[in-house]
C-alpha cells in the first residue's frame, strides 16, 4: 500500500515528504487544528522537535500548515524561504477538499510561481490534510 493510501486508511504518513533523521524542520501556521499524529510522526522521523516560526537557524525543510483566510500564502512563501537551506522542500500542508479552510491548488500554484518555487509533487497526508511540495525553480 503507499503512503498516501495508507494516510487515508490508517492515519497520518509522514514517510512521503522525504524527511530523515538528523533534518532540521521549521513548522509555520502552527495553530489548534493541526493534526498533531501527523506532527508527532514529522518528529519521530527526524528525531528532533520542529522549529518553531522565529527560529534563526538554518533548516533543511519546512513544513507550513494553510488554510483559506489565513493571509497572503505568497507573502508566507517568502518568509519560509528566509532560513532554508537552497533546495530545501516546502512543504504546503492544507485541509483536504470539501472540509472548512481548503486551498485550491490553483492558489498554491501561484503563489509558489510568484515566490520563485515550483510544485513538486502531493501527498494524502492524513484524513483531514495534504501536502504540495515545492521547490525552488533552481532545485
Amino acid at each position: 500500500m503507499s503512503p498516501s493510501a495508507d494516510a487515508t486508511a490508517s492515519g497520518p504518513t509522514a514517510e512521503g515528504l522525504g524527511l530523515s533523521k538528523g533534518q532540521v524542520v521549521q513548522e509555520f501556521g502552527y495553530d489548534d487544528d493541526v493534526d498533531l499524529e501527523l506532527r508527532d510522526a514529522i518528529e519521530d522521523l527526524i528525531d528532533a522537535d520542529l522549529e518553531d516560526e522565529d527560529s534563526q537557524e538554518m533548516v533543511d525543510a519546512v513544513v507550513l500548515w494553510w488554510r483559506e483566510g489565513d493571509g497572503d500564502l505568497t507573502d508566507a512563501l517568502v518568509d519560509c524561504l528566509g532560513m532554508l537551506s537552497p533546495g530545501g522542500p516546502i512543504w504546503v500542508i492544507t485541509p483536504k477538499a470539501g472540509r472548512d479552510g481548503h486551498v485550491l491548488p490553483a492558489e498554491i500554484e501561484e503563489a509558489a510561481s510568484t515566490s520563485g518555487l515550483r510544485t513538486m509533487g502531493n501527498q494524502n497526508l492524513a484524513p483531514e490534510w495534504s501536502g504540495t511540495r515545492l521547490a525552488s525553480r533552481q532545485a
